[in-house]
């Protein structure tokens, strides 16, 4: 809790919230329209052959989206809190609901507060409201608090390859140039090689016994001629970022699992016959 003057603390610490979001907004404006005058530069270096200069510019470009992202989801975070200030101010220990926000906030902090001060001056009012020791503790995530998602886009390590292509492979097709991706990058990090054609229509690929070639079975499958259905992937490449939702899959499968043994344990019942009374 604040110490003194605690309601002075709190319309205090609602103003810098309010702050940090519209300079937050600010940000994300400005580097937007930074990487959009970035993209058409690597587009020039692919139009003249000058593709590793392309790929290290697109690193930066990559670090300025995930860095805009992690921005959003601070903006969201401040909105949160704004939202539910009344709740802020009467909570005496740290609610669940508001739980996530004020960690991620504190612990973004200091990978922000170059360009956001507000944000410093908000983990000094949480500091003086929830003590020293829990603000030192969320800084090293020790609660697991912060959004995993968060500290993916604040990382320092360097992009992976695969999408480092894909950028490339983007920033040619928008801008209508030719452009041909590494195949030793694609291949070995799960890429097919090429772009997938999702507007490809899905009867040519019926896989075994119905379709129009390739396999036996079949109109017009069985022999030679006609079109080659593609092979089928045994499992699809995993995400370059996973996101969090394996315990919703989780869930999903155990409920999936209970009513499976709901519908096997059910027991039929059946009415009793009774006499015809006459």
């Amino acid at each position: 809790m604040f110490s003194g003057g605690g309601s002075n603390q709190y319309a205090r610490l609602k103003t810098n919230l309010r702050l940090a979001l519209n300079r937050l907004k600010l940000l994300e404006k400005k580097k937007t329209e930074l990487a959009q005058k970035a993209r058409r530069e690597i587009a020039e270096y692919l139009a003249t052959g000058k593709e590793e200069r392309a790929r290290i510019r697109v690193e930066h470009i990559i670090r300025e989206d995930y860095l805009v992202e992690a921005m959003e989801m601070l903006e969201m975070y401040c909105d949160l809190l704004l939202a539910r200030f009344g709740l802020l101010e009467q909570m005496k220990t740290m609610d669940e609901g508001l739980e996530e926000a004020i960690t991620s906030i504190i612990w973004a902090t200091p990978r922000l507060q170059a360009d956001i001060g507000e944000l410093k001056v908000i983990t000094e009012q949480f500091t003086a409201k929830f003590g020293k020791q829990y603000v030192a503790a969320v800084k090293e995530n020790q609660f697991n608090t912060v959004n995993d998602k968060l500290i993916r886009k604040l990382s320092v390590q360097a992009p992976k390859r695969l999408l480092v292509e894909q950028y490339l492979i983007e920033i040619a097709k928008s801008h209508k140039i030719s452009y041909e991706p590494d195949p030793r990058v694609m291949m070995e990090e799960g890429g097919t090689g090429t772009l997938l054609d999702f507007g490809m229509d899905n009867s040519r690929n019926l896989g075994p016994g119905g379709g129009t070639g390739g396999f036996g079975g079949g109109n017009v499958g069985g022999g030679g001629g006609g079109f080659a259905a593609p092979p089928i992937a045994t499992e699809p490449p995993p995400p370059i970022y996973p996101e969090r939702g394996q315990r919703f899959q989780d869930y999903e499968n155990s409920s999936l699992d209970h009513s499976m043994e709901v519908r096997h344990s059910c027991v039929v019942i059946v009415a009793p016959s009774y006499p015809d009374f006459k």
